[in-house]
């Protein structure tokens, strides 16, 4: 079963689909693709910039469009710029995560508010890290095939 929206994203519209402990983002590339850092999409086993059908993608969630109206590259320049970097492992919890990765896809810098309010915030970081440990433990299943 594919994620419903109301709204059919655009070609590089910035996805988010929530994860035990944090939001997962992507870019949606169209065809019903989305271009993630994988990171932490494994129950916490390191993953490559990766392009996956969007049911992959959300593992059987709901997907939010975030608006970006100030984007310095939109639709096919922000599609364009997720897909230069398939294959890249670099990923860092706090330095190169899937925030970062849609941000410099969209604004051409690394930034995650995610790991911002983390690092100002003690408590969001144990909740946080609990969670992780959680996942990592108990990792969510991929949706099965139809």
């Amino acid at each position: 079963m594919d994620p419903s929206f109301h709204l059919q994203p655009l070609v590089g519209s910035h996805l988010v689909t929530p994860r035990r402990g944090y939001h997962h983002h992507g870019i949606y590339v169209g065809n019903g693709k989305v271009v993630h850092y994988a990171g932490l999409s494994r129950a916490l086993g390191r993953g490559p910039v990766e392009e996956v059908h969007l049911t992959q993608f959300a593992i059987g969630g709901v997907v939010w469009i975030v608006p970006e109206p100030d984007a310095t590259y939109a639709t096919e320049a922000a599609a364009q710029r997720a897909r230069s970097r398939l294959g890249e492992d670099r990923y860092r919890l706090l330095s190169n995560n899937c925030e970062h990765f849609c941000m410099w896809c969209l604004y051409g810098e690394n930034r995650s508010a995610q790991v911002r309010t983390c690092l100002r915030n003690p408590w969001a970081a144990l909740r946080t890290g609990v969670a992780l440990l959680g996942a990592w433990l108990a990792p969510e299943a991929p949706p099965a095939a139809a």
